[in-house]
């Protein structure tokens, strides 16, 4: 229990920090600040060192926080912020590294089996994922499973909701 309500905390400040970001880049037109933010946020989630995780090629980083025993919803919420954090790159100028997070980002979503939604373009695809998230949450709370029928998992939900709680009590 301790290390499931340890996960939830983790995922919820993750959100958190995308949430920021993604608010940084559409209000403030900052996408370096806002690729920065989202470093920070993989570094502190993963709990190991941003920079040298982030430096590693594409094909070791699966590897890498494998070992080090990162959760797996952990790993899925890394490579979108990967994701995300490669347009930012790219929109600020800096194609080389926009290049190695959006290949680094692949590499995840290859590795631990989810979808990065590339046609739907980062934005769009993380304000997609937040929202299946809250879907499910309001799934779940009606009685309802998932599209398996299964009861989701009300972790990443709840962090949402505070996330999201946090966000419109700091923009007030």
């Amino acid at each position: 229990m301790f290390e499931n309500d340890y996960l939830m905390r983790l995922i919820m400040q993750f959100i958190e920090g995308i949430m920021k970001s993604m608010n940084l880049y559409q209000e403030q037109n900052d996408p370096a600040a806002a690729a920065d933010l989202l470093e920070g946020n993989i570094g502190n989630a993963t709990e190991l060192d941003g920079g040298v995780l982030l430096s590693l090629a594409p094909e070791s980083i699966a590897s890498v926080l494998d070992v080090s025993g990162t959760d797996p919803a952990v790993c899925e919420y890394v490579g979108r912020s990967l994701f995300l954090e490669s347009f930012y790159l790219t929109e600020a100028g800096n194609d080389e590294k926009a290049a190695l997070r959006l290949q680094q980002a692949q590499a995840l979503a290859a590795h631990y089996g989810f979808d990065l939604d590339e046609e739907a373009g980062p934005e769009s695809a993380m304000e997609a994922f937040l929202a299946s998230l809250e879907d499910d949450d309001d799934a779940q709370a009606s009685g309802e499973g998932d599209a398996s029928g299964e009861v989701v998992d009300d972790a990443s939900d709840d962090a949402i909701d505070d996330a999201s709680e946090a966000d419109s009590s700091e923009s007030e």
